[in-house]
């Protein structure tokens, strides 16, 4: 219930980034997102060692987990934290090795 106080304050967005790690723009990457039984070829955007975000044509639920299979490295078990307009985050199980991460953002993979 907004009090005469608080009714004409505006919100701002939250200025401090709450990620522990940056995340890296990704353009070119394709994963395979795994779970029930079913796999989905996505493209990834961006990355950092603890998550992702991946364009996925398949609708996924928040607390939904996914094995995520960067082509041609390591596969990584994580969460789906949240799914919008085609995209979804998801955050590792474990981090993933730098070297990964470095090797997609340089084009590598």
């Amino acid at each position: 219930m907004a009090t005469r106080l608080s009714q004409y304050n505006s919100v701002v967005p939250a200025q401090i980034e709450r990620r522990a790690e940056p995340r890296r723009r990704v353009y070119l990457s394709r994963v395979t997102l795994k779970n029930r039984g079913r796999v989905r070829e996505a493209r990834l955007h961006d990355l950092s060692i603890y998550g992702c975000r991946v364009a996925c044509d398949a609708l996924h639920k928040s607390g939904e987990r996914v094995r995520v299979q960067l082509f041609g490295r390591e596969s990584a078990e994580a969460i789906v934290v949240w799914c919008t307009d085609g995209f979804l985050g998801c955050r590792f199980d474990a981090p993933i090795a730098r070297e990964t991460v470095r090797a997609l953002t340089l084009g590598v993979g």
